[in-house]
């Protein structure tokens, strides 16, 4: 029976996972502008930025100050990336209501990205999510390389199901299936998705897609009629993985959007402003968008 939503949330990555690949080192006042922009354009969960150790990913060093930076609006949610404990309090202390941990369908990946295993990853979270309980803020849990890995190859859906069963068991709200070097298909997209819709509530699942081969809009509608209704994208198509070589950007909100709003989904996005906040980010950035929505747009 198809499940194809009405409506559909859009969490928009591109501050966090959009633009902490880039080489260039990138102003607050621009990042704040891009979520300003964002949030003026209608996007109502807005990833901003993470606290995670500077060595690692230096554009994400000034994560506090943008933080200080952000326009107090009830009825968007900002939402930082918080790999450990001391991540989370810095977060909290930013004044943050919702994180995001992550882990991995793959042993390798995860030991490249944050240095243990998938078991390991589980134990680091525990106290987050004590904290985060007694604290009163939503934990969001990512899983990367849910249709391949760049170091295993396939990966077995039923590893990432029982792996997004988990962070569910442990606290977590929603659960993000990334694709992180973009290497699925439909078929693949919808059995994944389909085996973790069996042992968590679907309306906790959400699709993080990347585009590395064009298939992202072809995945994320495979999976609709089974449901899906959170789709992670970023404006312009801007992101990348660090840890992944050849994982090119996101899926575009743009592209996503103008899917959606074809199909009769609703999103509560003005078009025309996120067509004109991706355009300013890329011009930051000194680069047309990566998005042909975008770039058709008039």
């Amino acid at each position: 029976m198809s499940l194809m939503p009405k409506a559909v949330k859009i969490v928009e990555v591109s501050p966090r996972d959009g633009l902490q690949n880039e080489k260039q080192i990138i102003s607050v006042e621009t990042k704040l502008a891009l979520i300003n922009g964002l949030r003026d354009a209608g996007v109502k969960n807005i990833e901003v930025t993470g606290f995670v150790s500077p060595k690692w990913v230096p554009q994400l060093a000034d994560s506090s100050e943008v933080c200080a930076g952000l326009v107090s609006d009830d009825s968007v949610t900002y939402a930082a990336l918080t790999p450990n404990m001391k991540g989370f309090e810095k977060a909290l202390a930013a004044g943050i209501k919702e994180v995001a941990v992550f882990t991995a369908a793959s042993e390798s990946f995860n030991q490249k990205n944050i240095n243990c295993s998938i078991a390991e990853s589980f134990e680091r979270f525990a106290p987050i999510m004590s904290a985060a309980k007694e604290a009163g803020i939503k934990v969001r849990g990512y899983v990367s390389c849910v249709l391949g890995c760049p170091y295993e190859g396939d990966i077995d859906p039923q590893v990432v199901a029982d792996v997004a069963k988990k962070l569910v068991d442990m606290g977590c709200f929603e659960v993000s299936l990334g694709d992180t070097i973009g290497i699925g298909t439909p078929t693949a997209a919808a059995d994944m998705f389909r085996l973790c819709a069996e042992q968590v509530d679907v309306s906790q699942l959400a699709l993080h897609f990347h585009d590395t081969r064009g298939q992202a809009l072809a995945n994320i509608l495979a999976c609709l009629p089974l449901g899906a209704a959170i789709i992670d994208s970023s404006v312009a198509g801007l992101g990348g993985c660090p840890y992944a070589k050849g994982a090119t950007g996101n899926v575009s909100t743009e592209n996503v959007v103008y899917m959606l709003h074809g199909m009769g989904i609703e999103t509560g996005i003005d078009m025309d402003k996120l067509v004109a906040t991706g355009r300013d980010i890329s011009k930051a950035l000194g680069r047309e968008p990566n998005s042909q929505v975008n770039k058709a747009w008039g």
